[in-house]
């Protein structure tokens, strides 16, 4: 005789284990082709960040942090097969895979704890902060860790290295949460009304 409550334990893991599968492979090919990256007057927006928040948000934590841990060693990869001028920050887990685990947190608690039920306003709620995460997150961890050597990369005065970073967690992030926003919630909500169905 078969026992349904394992059978249904194995089902969610399975199907978990798919969106991660999924999910991550689409964050290595945005890396990998580029298409990743927004080019913007005078910045660069990402959207590899954006997988980690569907995850978080339709598989529930795990899934989003699992998806946060492989976009973060697939950039530690890419700073050491590609570097740029910023790589010596990039291939310390720290700054590259620490605040992109916790994007998975942030987006799934956001979205949980959101009052109301405008799925909607949820969804971009989540959305915003999971974004934010990323961009804030690594910033920080290279001001804490690599001010002095971030100055130098930048041929900037060191006393301007903070205001250097925040300037372009700003410049970045706020079009990255706009970005996100925009292609997160109708994402999210086809999945949730495929589910349904």
């Amino acid at each position: 005789m078969i026992n349904n409550n394992s059978f249904k334990i194995r089902k969610i893991k399975t199907s978990e284990l798919t969106t991660i599968g999924m999910l991550s492979a689409v964050c290595v090919v945005l890396g990998l082709t580029g298409y990743g990256f927004i080019p913007l007057p005078g910045a660069k927006a990402t959207i590899m960040h954006i997988p980690v928040i569907i995850g978080s948000i339709i598989g529930g934590p795990i899934v989003g942090m699992t998806i946060g841990l492989i976009f973060g060693v697939f950039s530690i990869i890419q700073n050491i097969t590609a570097p740029n001028i910023l790589s010596f920050a990039f291939i310390n887990p720290l700054v590259s895979v620490l605040p992109r685990v916790l994007i998975g947190l942030t987006s799934y608690y956001v979205y949980k704890l959101s009052f109301g039920k405008n799925e909607n306003l949820r969804i971009g709620l989540a959305t915003v902060i999971g974004s934010l995460t990323n961009t804030f997150g690594v910033l920080t961890m290279v001001y804490i860790l690599y001010a002095a050597k971030f100055a130098v990369s930048k041929g900037i005065d060191p006393s301007i290295a903070a205001k250097t970073i925040y300037g372009i967690a700003i410049i970045n992030g706020v079009p990255e949460a706009i970005i996100a926003t925009i292609i997160t919630i109708p994402v999210i909500l086809a999945i949730k009304k495929i589910r349904k169905t």
